[in-house]
């Protein structure tokens, strides 16, 4: 809704310039209202160009017929050329244009020099310039949908030479470690020395997890572009089967999610799993405009209560850069009987994967450029000489 509305100021600005255009050099001399009402059928339909080009084109075409709207055909022209690309509507296009040349030649008997070279200069010239435009634009979309894909790929590259290296050097060092202090564990040692030996053991282990979530994520290479809301539900099924009641609300949810979505419900459930278990979770996704706001939320039990401000692990903050370099923001809260994780994510996920659009200054540009083109060559050219056929 929000991009509507600046879409629809532009098409009424359009309309409007192209009737002023229109009138002042095609109405000079003004004859009351059906002057008028040939101007205000001229703008409405420079405005719903935007929508519906072949259906604005052809309408430009009937009022063009008895003289006049040559900076309607222009615009309804171009747009044709911009965005039409279905095969009906190109030869329902070119069928309508051929048939309004063939009444005004053979029904009004108008001279064909004249009458050709308008429909050249003021429909075939802006349908030829909005195709070529719009392929412009078509290409230069490939073209960057390749150089992000090429980095994609080596940045996944990279992430798997690190993770090699990682497992190949830390983990196996961490392996050793964790091995020679369970050996210990195990072992007739003196109450102080046995205490210092099993948080030796147990930091092994909790360093060695820690280095093989690590080694996890840089191997993700599997995540695809989008999860589907069948993700989310079969992530909440795996935890149901563990004992963990968990329910997903949604609410205005597209079919396909951002992979950071998914991520943040999967680290909501384990951490649920890990310090509440057995407890109820509830998953709720909801869009709000173009936001996706999802939240995880479980109950405390009473023994971690005291420690639940401290919930700050690797999981956690890994999460929220992964929302962060999503264009979102993530946080956690805490009460004295409920934790909640929340994060807000752009429905069109990261901003990098959409197209890139023409800047809107440029389309301006365009939109003056080619109103006026089509008043300085009316003006040039004079009226007269243009549909002199018509009136002799």
């Amino acid at each position: 809704m929000a991009m509507a509305i600046p879409r629809v100021m532009r098409s009424a600005s359009v309309a409007v310039l192209v009737a002023v255009v229109d009138a002042a050099v095609v109405f000079p001399g003004w004859d009351g209202w059906p002057s008028a009402a040939q101007v205000v059928a001229i703008a409405v339909v420079a405005g719903l160009a935007a929508w519906l080009p072949v259906v604005a084109l052809l309408a430009a075409l009937v009022l063009a017929v008895p003289g006049g709207a040559n900076a309607l055909l222009v615009w309804t022209g171009y747009q044709v050329g911009r965005q039409v690309v279905s095969r009906s509507g190109i030869v329902v296009a070119a069928v309508g244009s051929v048939g309004c040349l063939g009444v005004q030649l053979f029904v009004l008997s108008a001279p064909p020099g004249p009458v050709v070279s308008r429909y050249v200069i003021f429909v075939a010239l802006p349908v030829v310039l909005g195709r070529y435009l719009a392929q412009q634009r078509r290409l230069v979309s490939a073209r960057e949908a390749q150089r992000r894909q090429s980095r994609r790929e080596q940045a996944l590259h990279e992430r798997l030479r690190i993770a090699r290296d990682v497992h190949d050097s830390l983990g196996h060092r961490l392996s050793l470690i964790s091995i020679q202090a369970a050996a210990l564990e195990v072992t007739e040692l003196p109450a102080k020395q046995r205490e210092a030996v099993l948080e030796l053991a147990a930091s092994a282990r909790q360093a060695l997890d820690d280095l093989h979530e690590l080694v996890g994520t840089l191997r993700d290479r599997g995540m695809p572009e989008s999860r589907s809301l069948g993700g989310i539900d079969g992530l909440a099924a795996e935890f149901r089967a563990t004992g963990a009641p968990v329910t997903v609300l949604r609410e205005g949810v597209p079919a396909a999610l951002a992979p950071a979505a998914y991520r943040v419900v999967e680290e909501g459930l384990t951490n649920a799993a890990k310090h509440a278990p057995g407890q109820p979770v509830t998953v709720s996704l909801r869009a709000e405009g173009d936001t996706l706001l999802v939240t995880v939320r479980n109950p405390l039990p009473a023994e971690h209560r005291r420690n639940a401000n401290g919930r700050t692990g690797h999981g956690l903050a890994g999460l929220d850069e992964r929302v962060r370099l999503a264009g979102g923001m993530f946080h956690t809260a805490s009460s004295d009987q409920e934790f909640r994780l929340v994060a807000m994510l752009p429905l069109t996920d990261a901003i990098e994967e959409a197209e890139p659009e023409v800047p809107a200054s440029r389309r301006r540009l365009w939109v003056v450029a080619l109103t006026l083109t089509a008043a300085a060559i009316v003006i040039l050219a004079g009226p007269a000489s243009m549909l002199g056929g018509l009136g002799g």
